[in-house]
């Protein structure tokens, strides 16, 4: 871990909870510091503020043993999350979303963010849980891109996905054994928001059952899929040929 993208010791991570001005990922607890009133304050404000915190042996701490952490650490994100209601609240054209479904390494959660951004899309949704957050990885990894689009963290994808079509949202997962390829869907003239799966684990059944369309990128060997952030690549590009081809025939 980054020492940069992360707070620690009681005190600290108290502020930065009260003062709600540092955009905290997870807070990480020694086991045995359990029983510490301050940490039990703590973890109440976690709790009133939606935030993860974890207990984990204090092995794991072993790589901050330089650091006072008193048995805490914050890990947190570059930049600020912006509510999804805020982002729905704008109606100005139509939008393009990327979620990310369990998405695990922050060197694919950077490079899908940095060819999100060239691409003109609009913001990346991701859980709170079991996904790489975004930290000072993932913000070298994009390039800086983090701050040119809306990045959203939500608690469940499964009501997200839901808000997001009653918003009017078309949901595009995309699967390698989806029914459409991904150059057949017509990403033009719509909200649309497309769903990548974790590297191992792919979209979540319940996510492909929600979406309207599940799109593949065939293969032409049989060898293993692309990588999520290669494969996210391909499609959005897809969908910018697509809109510009369109802007084309309409001059």
């Amino acid at each position: 871990m980054d020492k940069e993208s992360i707070i620690y010791g009681k005190n600290s991570i108290t502020e930065a909870l009260l003062s709600g001005n540092r955009q905290i990922n997870k807070i990480l607890i020694s086991k045995s510091s359990n029983s510490d009133p301050k940490i039990q304050e703590i973890i109440t404000l976690a709790r009133s503020r939606g935030i993860i915190f974890q207990f984990v042996p204090r092995e794991k701490f072993l790589i901050y043993s330089e650091l006072p952490h008193q048995g805490i650490i914050a890990q947190i994100s570059p930049v600020k999350y912006k509510e999804l209601d805020e982002f729905l609240e704008d109606n100005n054209g139509f939008k393009s979303i990327v979620i990310l479904d369990g998405v695990e390494d922050p060197h694919n959660v950077g490079s899908i963010i940095r060819t999100a951004v060239c691409a003109g899309y609009d913001a990346i949704i991701l859980p709170s849980r079991r996904n790489a957050q975004v930290n000072a990885t993932v913000e070298k990894a994009s390039a800086g891109a983090i701050n040119h689009i809306a990045i959203i963290q939500v608690n469940s994808l499964s009501h997200t996905i839901e808000k997001l079509k009653k918003h009017n949202y078309w949901i595009i997962a995309a699967d390698a054994k989806g029914k459409d390829n991904y150059f057949d869907i017509d990403y033009c003239n719509m909200n649309f928001a497309l769903i990548m799966g974790g590297e191992e684990t792919g979209v979540s059944r319940n996510n492909l059952n929600k979406s309207d369309f599940v799109v593949k990128i065939p293969m032409l060997r049989n060898f293993n899929s692309l990588n999520v952030s290669n494969a996210a690549s391909a499609i959005i590009y897809e969908s910018v040929r697509q809109k510009l081809q369109t802007t084309k025939d309409s001059v």
